[in-house]
């Protein structure tokens, strides 16, 4: 059974130049995105406390992207780049979330795992060209650790939509969001952000 997802469009040079010519707002955003991503693990707990299968894991990877935050957090503190006071709004995540409203609870439930499986490959794939890109070798090695760890994020969601769905319903639900999530960051203003 495959759990992996197959991205429809890579990322530009374009951002990872944006990236590359302002890396301590890319930083900020980075640590930002980390705590979101623990936050969104600990809510499908709180909105599925029904759903105890996945419970042990979800919690697993809320601890290990709130460590990921600590780890970005603490690269940052010796850097000398402070937690900004107020983030920009993630324009490509309140367009994804946005393509899981309607339907029914089971279907939005569906949709929010496997958008989570698609974020987490996005970052997955970012961090990687990051770690190939940045000459600072601490930072290269960092990134190369990150985007293993967010390689597996992704397929654990997808591995949780299976346990309550029908194969052919996930995949065909995932073929029409990754293609979705081409459009929306293909359109994106590029700015120094992990998305």
């Amino acid at each position: 059974m495959k759990y992996s997802v197959e991205l429809a469009c890579d990322s530009s040079k374009a951002w990872l130049d944006t990236v590359m010519d302002d890396f301590g707002s890319f930083l900020q955003d980075h640590a930002d995105c980390e705590r979101k991503a623990s936050a969104m693990a600990m809510s499908f707990v709180a909105k599925y406390p029904n759903r105890k299968e996945i419970i042990p894991e979800l919690i697993e990877t809320a601890i290990e992207e709130l460590e990921h935050f600590q780890q970005v957090y603490n690269l940052m503190e010796r850097k000398g780049i402070a937690l900004p006071s107020e983030m920009q709004k993630d324009v490509y995540m309140q367009q994804l979330m946005a393509l899981t409203h309607g339907g029914t609870p089971d279907t939005r439930f569906r949709d929010r795992l496997l958008m989570a499986s698609i974020v987490e490959c996005r970052g997955c794939e970012r961090f990687k060209l990051v770690s190939e890109h940045i000459e600072d070798e601490e930072l290269s090695r960092f990134y190369k650790v990150l985007w293993a760890s967010e390689a597996k994020h992704g397929n654990i969601f997808v591995k949780m939509a299976l346990k309550y769905f029908e194969n052919k319903e996930v995949y065909d639900r995932l073929d029409e969001l990754i293609q979705k999530e081409a459009e929306i960051v293909s359109a994106l203003p590029l700015r120094p952000a992990l998305h």
